[in-house]
């Protein structure tokens, strides 16, 4: 039996760096996909082959079908070699669930997700080889959405006392438009979006890597300190009035202050968007206002990502913000159908890679053959 499945990468269109404040995020699945092609063994052995992570930039393709390789044995303990040792971390966690995946795997795993870039691409790698596991086991939980989103972050970030959240783990296994409420974080409460304001999206790729632990710490961190002096819950019971009045250091003021006009974007844009009269240039400012204070208050934007939205601004964009948790990577702009060719050539003639993307399905199996 062989089975093919695939999770998307994401947009964070508002709440960047909220979900581990047990605040809210809305994202929007995209098509640009990790896919796993996986086949039982019987020798309790696994090797996976997984595309070249050099090969790392937005639209570049496999053209060598260059895969590292990487082998474990299921009959024995595995152990952590590093910070990151996701594949191990997959299975260790599947295990502890109390699923029997003794048998063994065969796994080819490719992807059109930029690495290093804000989309994703670990957490993606990681939900869909969970859900590939658990299909190819025909597990109870292969179906179960929200138990695959959680295994995917217990393997990226609770197995490695990472400083993340569920935010991508969430979005990708669901897909679609979603708003997810963290003010629980063990059970994060989902809810399905319907369209935008009519236009199009363009991803660009700063062609600069991040690094997501250290950005995520600097962001997070400062904001955390925050909450324990003001002796609160969470930065849900705290307000601007109240920030401004405190004697909290300016190192702590801003990031926090930062988090919740955020958040109040967040929820200016809910409220439109249920009442159904949000246009696609009042989508479009929020956008960029959400990112303007994403580089001002938390200091994430860079250079190449502030070219890059000047110069799609310039030709018509409505807005744009960083991707992810910022320092490099990506980022992307909302315009008009009609203005989204001429956006993305002016980028791209800067050096930059391009490409226009549209709302996608969340985990799912593509195929299976007996």
């Amino acid at each position: 039996m062989k089975i093919a499945a695939s999770t998307p990468s994401r947009l964070c269109l508002f709440g960047e760096h909220l979900d581990y404040h047990s605040l809210e995020v809305i994202t929007m699945a995209i098509d640009l996909r990790f896919n796993a092609d996986i086949s039982l063994r019987t020798d309790g052995r696994v090797i996976i082959r997984i595309k070249d992570e050099s090969i790392d930039t937005l639209n570049q393709k496999n053209d060598y079908l260059s895969y590292e390789k990487f082998e474990y044995d299921l009959t024995k303990e595995l152990i952590y070699e590093n910070s990151r040792d996701y594949f191990k971390s997959c299975f260790n966690v599947i295990k502890k669930r109390g699923y029997d995946i003794s048998c063994g795997f065969d796994i080819k795993m490719d992807s059109d997700i930029p690495i290093g870039k804000g989309m994703c691409s670990s957490s993606t790698m990681i939900v869909v080889l969970i859900k590939s596991i658990l299909e190819a086991i025909n597990a109870d939980a292969k179906d179960d959405i929200s138990s695959i989103a959680q295994m995917g972050y217990e393997a990226e970030v609770a197995e490695f006392n990472e400083p993340g959240g569920k935010m991508d783990h969430m979005a990708s296994a669901y897909g679609g438009i979603c708003r997810f409420d963290f003010a629980n974080i063990e059970t994060p409460v989902m809810e399905k979006l319907d369209t935008l304001p009519t236009g199009g999206f363009i991803l660009f790729d700063s062609l600069q890597r991040k690094d997501t632990i250290k950005v995520l710490a600097t962001a997070r961190k400062p904001v955390e300190k925050a909450v324990k002096i003001l002796g609160v819950q969470s930065l849900r019971d705290v307000s601007l009035e109240g920030i401004n009045k405190s004697d909290l250091p300016e190192e702590l003021k801003v990031p926090t202050t930062a988090a919740l006009r955020n958040y109040a974007i967040l929820k200016q844009f809910a409220k439109r968007h249920a009442k159904g009269d949000l246009t696609p240039d009042e989508f479009g400012e929020l956008l960029y206002e959400h990112h303007c204070i994403l580089r001002d208050g938390l200091g994430i934007s860079t250079p190449a990502i502030e070219e890059i939205l000047d110069t799609a601004l310039e030709n018509g964009a409505l807005g744009g913000k960083l991707n992810g948790t910022g320092g490099g990577g990506c980022c992307y702009i909302f315009a008009h159908k009609k203005d989204l060719a001429k956006i993305k050539e002016a980028v791209e003639d800067k050096g930059y890679p391009a490409r226009i993307i549209r709302t996608d399905y969340g985990v799912r199996i593509d195929g299976r053959t007996e």
